[in-house]
C-alpha cells in the first residue's frame, strides 16, 4: 500500500476562502437557460416559469455567486432588448452560438432567478461590439434607485427596488480571435480602464473584473495581464482566467495530473499582478477571478442538433464520467490552495452545459458525477486553508513530470470548529494510506470519511441511473496518539471532517 503523510497546524493559515471562489456561471448558451433553469409548462415550473427542482440541486451546491449573461454571447449581447415587456422584445440571431434568442429572460429576471437561488449575480459587460454608454446605462438601470432616465425605466417594468448587483465583469475573452470585438492587450486594456471609470464614479464600492487570458496557452499569455493591468490598474479589483481540461487522448495518469498545470497557470498570472503593482508602487493588490472552469471535451462546439437559429438547442452537453469528477475534485483543491489570491471562481457551467446539473425537457433533472466533489468543497471548505508540508510518493509523467499520488489541501472552519481534509488518491492501482499529524489539536474527533469511488472510471450518471456515481461513507479512519490515518481507495475523491473539540 501506498503511503503519505501531511502535517496539520491550524496556525500555519496559507489563505482565507473567499465563498465566493464555488461560484458558477450560466451564459445563454444552449439549454442553460431555456430548458435548464427556464421551462414554463413544466411540471416543477414555478409562477416565473423557473424550474423548481432545478433550483433545489442548485441550493445543494450552495453557490454564492453566479456570473450571467456570458460568456461569449455577451460581446454581442444588446441588453436593453432583455427588459420591459417580455411579449414585446425583440427576438435577435445569435450569431455566436447559432442559436436564436427569444429574450423570454433578461436581466430582471435573471435577479429574480438569483434571489430564488440563494445567490447573487456577477453582470458581465459587453466590452465586444459596445463599450461605455451601454455599460454605464446598465449600471444605472440595475443600481440607482429612482429619478432619472434609466432608472424610472426599470421602475415602469415593474422592479421598484434596484438590484444592486455589486461584482462587474469588462468583457469576456477578449484575446480571442474567436470573440465578436476582440482586441489587443492595449485597445482592452484602454477600454477596461474607461468603463472601469466611468463605473466607480458612480459607485467606488464596485468590484471589477479585468479580461485576462483566455487559457494558458494564448499566445500573449501573460504578456497579455501585464498590458492590460498596466492600462487599467487603479480601476480594477480582479483580473479573470479561464480554462478547460480533457482527457481526448485517454491517458488517464495525465489527466489526472492536469490540475498541475491550472497550479501554474495561477502562478503565473498572480506574477504579472504583482509585477504591475511593483512598477506602479501600488498598495493595491489584484486578484484571480478564475471565472470560467472545468472539464470540458466530450462536447463540440459546433453541436447544434443539426439544427441553426433554434432557441435552447442541445449544445456542449458533456457527460461526465467518474475520472471527470476526479480531476475536478483536484482542480477544487488547486483552487483553495491559492485562497490567498484566487477570491472568485466560476465552474462552467451550471446546468445542461458542460455542468454538475442536468435536465430533460419536460423531464426529471439530476446531478452528474463532478456535482458531488464540488458540493463538499462548497458545503465543507470555509475558513482559512492551511499552509500542510506533504510527502508523497510519486508517478513519472511525460508532461509534468514527478507527480504526487495524493492531492490534497486542507481548510480549517474557527467558526464551526472543523477541520476538513479534500484528498485525491490518483493511484490506478493501490490505495493509499494517509497519515495526518494532528499534534497541534488539543482535542479532536473524527465527525465523517465521505468517498467517492466507482468500479468503472468512465461511469456516468443519467435520467434511468441517476445514482450509478455517488458518494458513500468511508470506515477505515481511526485516531490513535495524535496521528489519525486514513485509508483512501484507489482513483478515489475523498472528504474526511474532523470536530475540534
Amino acid at each position: 500500500m501506498l503511503r503519505a503523510r501531511i502535517v496539520i497546524d491550524k496556525e500555519r493559515i496559507s489563505g482565507k476562502i473567499d465563498r465566493r471562489i464555488y461560484g458558477s456561471f450560466i451564459e445563454h448558451l444552449g439549454r442553460a437557460v431555456y430548458g435548464g433553469i427556464y421551462e414554463p409548462g413544466h411540471p416543477e415550473a414555478d409562477e416565473h416559469g423557473f424550474r423548481r427542482d432545478v433550483l433545489e440541486l442548485i441550493k445543494e451546491l450552495d453557490t454564492p455567486i453566479v456570473r450571467y449573461p456570458g460568456g461569449n454571447f455577451v460581446s454581442a449581447f444588446k441588453w436593453e432588448d432583455s427588459v420591459g415587456p417580455a411579449a414585446q422584445r425583440p427576438k435577435r440571431l445569435d450569431i455566436v452560438w447559432h442559436a436564436l434568442e427569444p429574450n423570454e429572460i433578461g436581466v430582471n429576471e435573471f435577479a429574480e432567478w438569483a434571489k430564488k437561488a440563494n445567490t447573487e449575480a456577477m453582470m458581465v459587460l459587453n466590452l465586444g461590439s459596445r463599450g461605455i454608454d451601454a455599460a454605464r446605462n446598465l449600471l444605472e438601470y440595475c443600481n440607482h434607485p429612482s429619478g432619472t432616465y434609466w432608472s424610472d425605466l426599470r421602475i415602469s417594468h415593474g422592479v421598484k427596488k434596484p438590484h444592486d448587483f455589486k461584482v462587474w465583469g469588462l468583457g469576456n475573452e477578449m484575446d480571442g480571435p474567436w470573440q465578436v470585438g476582440q482586441k489587443t492587450a492595449g485597445e482592452y486594456g484602454r477600454l477596461a480602464n474607461e468603463v472601469g471609470k466611468a463605473m466607480k464614479l458612480f459607485d467606488p464600492s464596485l468590484e471589477l473584473v479585468a479580461c485576462g487570458s483566455s487559457n494558458r496557452n494564448m499566445p500573449m499569455y501573460p504578456q497579455w495581464e501585464a498590458t492590460v493591468l498596466d492600462l487599467c490598474y487603479d480601476q480594477v479589483d480582479y483580473i479573470s482566467l479561464h480554462s478547460y481540461y480533457g482527457n481526448e487522448d485517454d491517458d488517464l495518469p495525465t489527466y489526472l495530473a492536469q490540475s498541475i498545470g491550472m497550479d501554474e497557470f495561477i502562478r503565473g498570472a498572480v506574477s504579472a499582478c504583482d509585477f504591475i503593482r511593483a512598477k506602479k508602487r501600488s498598495r493595491k493588490t489584484v486578484n484571480i477571478s478564475f471565472d470560467e472552469w472545468n472539464v470540458w471535451f466530450h462536447s463540440k462546439v459546433e453541436d447544434n442538433d443539426g439544427v441553426p437559429w433554434t432557441v435552447g438547442p442541445n449544445q456542449l452537453e458533456d457527460i461526465y464520467t467518474f475520472e471527470d469528477a476526479l480531476v475536478v475534485g483536484c482542480l477544487l483543491i488547486t483552487l483553495l490552495k491559492h485562497a490567498d489570491r484566487v477570491k472568485i471562481a466560476c465552474l462552467a457551467q451550471l446546468v445542461n452545459v458542460i455542468a454538475p446539473i442536468m435536465t430533460e425537457n419536460n423531464g426529471p433533472a439530476w446531478r452528474q458525477t463532478i456535482f458531488f466533489p464540488f458540493m463538499h468543497a462548497s458545503k465543507f471548505g470555509r475558513g482559512v486553508t492551511l499552509d500542510i508540508p506533504v510527502k508523497s510518493p510519486v508517478y513519472d509523467n511525460k508532461e509534468y513530470g514527478d507527480v504526487p499520488y495524493l492531492e490534497s489541501v486542507v481548510t480549517y472552519d474557527e467558526e464551526n470548529g472543523q477541520i476538513t481534509i479534500f484528498a485525491v488518491n490518483r493511484s490506478q492501482k493501490e490505495p493509499l494510506l494517509l497519515e495526518c499529524d494532528l499534534r497541534s489539536l488539543s482535542a479532536f474527533k473524527i465527525i465523517e470519511h465521505i468517498i467517492l469511488r466507482h468500479e468503472d472510471i468512465k461511469a456516468t450518471n443519467s435520467k434511468e441511473n441517476p445514482e450509478n456515481v455517488v458518494p458513500y461513507p468511508g470506515s477505515d479512519v481511526k485516531i490513535e496518539n495524535s496521528m489519525l490515518t486514513a485509508r483512501l481507495p484507489e482513483l478515489s475523491w475523498n472528504v474526511i471532517r474532523i470536530g475540534i473539540i
